[in-house]
């Protein structure tokens, strides 16, 4: 039976280092503030955005919430963006999702400045990745990194299949990984309608997945002794599942992510720790 990667432990220990660092920027009179911006109304949204305000006043972060009409103009939400970016007290934003109907997800990112992308999507810190020098990069895709880095695997030469191809989690994920010299492949739609996803799979010394649908990886095709990070969150009746058939791979990997308690606390800490690095970076520069 694999071990199972304790996501929570992994948190706690990154929000710790996160503490002592905003103890240290306060000392130097640098508040880290998150605003969070939300165009309408959504359920779904209003659950983490009260999350993310208990997790960031828990270790000293300030949080706003910014909410906006449903029926904004796209131009009019790009220029709310615009003076939180030359509001100096602010130094983090995130944009909640879903955005009303018709928005185009991308230009509003963009209108973030890189050193306020919390979320590491713009542009700018994307392109960092690619540098080797990841510092405000997606935090589902770092915590994947984190969790990896937790089993003591050394990725050097690694077959690595990840199977998801978002741009928040299976790009970035693919880049960090490649920069390690692991063998990458990635894997979509397009790959399983070829009938080679299993191939993929059975191959991999490390399996990710980050497909958002309940059990569509097989126990059974999991290599012995693999590493495998479940990124999916699925509710399935009154239960969560991940992407991967869990009872089955736990009994072939050598280290699994349980769902719930795995990535996901893993990359609530990442927000919280890029919050920080973003108050940090003009010292960065």
């Amino acid at each position: 039976m694999g071990n199972l990667i304790d996501g929570k432990a992994i948190a706690e220990k990154i929000k710790e280092e996160v503490k002592k660092e905003i103890t240290e920027l306060k000392a130097k009179n640098i508040i880290p503030k998150l605003i969070a911006v939300q165009a309408g109304e959504n359920p779904a949204s209003v659950l983490y955005t009260n999350q993310q305000k208990k997790n960031c006043e828990k270790i000293g972060i300030v949080y706003e919430l910014k909410n906006l009409p449903a029926d904004i103009k796209e131009e009019q939400l790009i220029s709310e963006i615009t003076a939180l970016n030359m509001d100096k007290s602010v130094t983090g934003i995130i944009m909640q999702l879903p955005l009303p109907k018709g928005m185009d997800v991308k230009n509003i990112q963009v209108s973030i400045l890189p050193e306020k992308d919390i979320e590491g999507v713009s542009p700018v810190n994307m392109g960092w990745i690619i540098y080797g020098r990841p510092y405000l990069a997606p935090c589902t895709a770092l915590a994947v990194k984190e969790v990896i880095n937790s089993t003591g695997v050394d990725l050097y030469g690694k077959n690595v299949t990840m199977v998801g191809h978002s741009d928040i989690v299976g790009k970035p994920v693919a880049l960090l990984l490649v920069d390690k010299l692991a063998t990458v492949s990635i894997c979509h739609i397009g790959t399983s309608e070829a009938g080679m996803l299993e191939e993929y799979v059975r191959r991999a010394d490390i399996l990710i997945v980050a497909v958002g649908k309940a059990n569509v990886i097989p126990g059974g095709w999991v290599k012995e002794g693999a590493i495998v990070v479940d990124v999916g969150i699925n509710r399935v009746g009154d239960k969560i599942v991940g992407d991967v058939e869990f009872e089955t791979a736990k009994e072939r990997a050598s280290f699994i992510t349980p769902v719930p308690g795995g990535v996901g606390p893993v990359t609530t800490a990442i927000l919280l720790r890029n919050v920080v690095r973003a108050a940090k970076w003009k010292k960065r520069q």
